[in-house]
């Protein structure tokens, strides 16, 4: 929450408090080629604004979600167009919204200038609605100069306690703050006479984000390259909103199990709570030819006793309660999450995976087999090349079955090893929760209410790999999927 002035969110509302450790119905949130998200809340909703991630040419409009609970998502289309400002043309990019005087506000940078001689810069659109339409609000670009180095981009909007705006931007490696006046489209003075104050901490590449908490001024920033598996976030904490920021720590970066190219943030605040996550914007393993091929993620921020900030745990869940499967590959089969649970109907090897690359993994989900049958269902592990067919992938798998027992296998090259199974008391229609562990060759399987595995063997055939669901002859319902590094 990037303004003291927008009003708490009501006690009715947070019955059902979105208390998550991470996006418990899936990441990517929502579906699409999406970057530099930030957000705001309004009129008890969620709303986060992002640049459509298409090459320059193509980004001439914004799209905007809202949610009530930060996982049912409604999308808003075309809130902003450059149509609507005879000077923006293109590359209009990272709107930072906020609110004042009943009126709504959308910054953001177009036509990616690179002299003085260009036009271009930060721009600003006012409405009457959250979800627009945006409209020029004054004709021409906000800042439209370089000042102290810094491309006019990336901008974002934070009001002060004591009602003072303010706008931190820049890209070229410079970032910059200044005043906004209380109309919020014209630039104010410093008490020295300056309009623009340097503000740059150590490896500051682009996209700052100001948030306060408890008397703190946090910035955060993207270093390393956009489109590269580099691109991280780093931040400081400062007693005053133009700093000095002196940069603490990197918080964000790719984690090669789960995605890369992780960076330039927002920080989404539950009003009246100490909860706070970071939206930020990644690239998904194995698609890296595109640069724009960015999805929207967010996960749990954690602050420490003296304010200072955990290093961010992307973590892999899926509750399904979005309804959807977005992230997921599916290889045969039929799936259906629709009901908040994934539903997969009778197959021969059918698959639903998700595209993650770990090695060591502590992985579960809830099953529920609805009638007796000889088939299984269960979690694939360390995959790699999936494919259409009852063993096409390589990696191991651990089903149930209720027929009564616990499986433990690897497929590999179209063909099934059997490496251990045992009776198990598996009844149809109950929900089972199925947990494995590998460790390097060392691989554990539980079921049900066990902390004791039933299955342990020794194989180290795969290293790592994909991870999901599958069934075999029956049909099955998975729910609470979750992947994460074994520690």
């Amino acid at each position: 929450m990037k303004s003291s002035l927008i009003v708490a969110i009501l006690p009715a509302a947070i019955a059902h408090l979105p208390d998550f450790k991470t996006s418990e119905a899936g990441n990517p949130f929502v579906d699409g080629f999406y970057a530099d998200p930030d957000n705001e809340f309004y009129n008890n909703q969620y709303w986060v604004y992002p640049t459509s991630s298409y090459e320059y040419a193509k980004q001439t409009y914004l799209d905007a979600f809202s949610s009530p609970d930060l996982i049912h998502w409604t999308k808003h289309p075309n809130v902003l167009v450059a149509s609507d400002f005879k000077w923006a043309q293109r590359a209009v990019w990272a709107p930072a919204p906020i609110s004042r005087n009943g009126k709504f506000y959308l910054y953001f940078g177009a036509n990616d200038i690179q002299t003085n001689s260009e036009l271009g810069g930060i721009g600003v659109g006012i409405s009457d609605k959250p979800e627009g339409p945006y409209k020029d609000a004054i004709g021409k670009p906000l800042i439209g100069q370089y000042y102290n180095g810094a491309q006019p981009i990336d901008q974002d909007v934070f009001i002060d306690d004591d009602g003072q705006a303010y706008i931190y931007y820049g890209g070229h490696g410079h970032a910059n703050v200044a005043k906004l006046n209380e109309d919020m489209i014209t630039i104010g003075t410093f008490d020295d006479g300056s309009s623009f104050k340097e503000i740059t901490p150590e490896n500051y590449v682009e996209g700052p984000q100001l948030m306060k908490r408890n008397g703190i001024y946090y910035l955060f920033w993207s270093e390393g390259g956009w489109g590269g598996p580099d691109y991280a976030v780093s931040y400081a904490m400062s007693k005053s909103p133009t700093g000095p920021f002196k940069r603490l720590a990197k918080i964000l970066q790719q984690d090669e199990a789960v995605a890369s190219g992780s960076g330039h943030n927002g920080v989404i605040h539950v009003p009246s709570t100490d909860i706070y996550y970071i939206v930020y914007h990644r690239h998904p393993l194995g698609d890296n030819i595109d640069a724009n091929d960015r999805h929207l993620a967010y996960d749990r921020l954690y602050f420490n006793a003296d304010g200072t900030i955990q290093p961010v745990e992307m973590l892999v869940h899926d509750n399904f309660n979005d309804g959807n499967m977005i992230g997921w590959r599916t290889y045969g089969g039929s799936w259906d999450a629709k009901s908040n649970a994934l539903k997969a109907e009778k197959s021969a090897g059918g698959k639903a995976l998700l595209n993650t690359n770990f090695g060591d993994v502590d992985c579960s989900v809830d099953i529920v087999i609805p009638l007796v049958n000889d088939g299984d269902a269960g979690l694939v592990f360390r995959a790699s090349d999936p494919a259409l067919g009852t063993d096409a992938y390589d990696g191991y798998y651990a089903g149930i079955s209720t027929s009564g027992k616990l499986v433990l296998g690897k497929a590999q090259s179209g063909s099934w090893t059997q490496l251990g199974a045992v009776k198990a008391d598996i009844v149809s229609g109950k929900t089972y929760r199925v947990r494995v562990t590998a460790k390097k060759n060392a691989i554990s399987v539980y079921a049900g209410d066990s902390t004791t595995a039933q299955l342990h063997v020794l194989d180290g055939t795969f290293a790592s790999g994909m991870n999901g669901v599958r069934v075999y002859q029956t049909s099955a319902v998975f729910d609470n999927v979750k992947f994460k590094h074994l520690s």
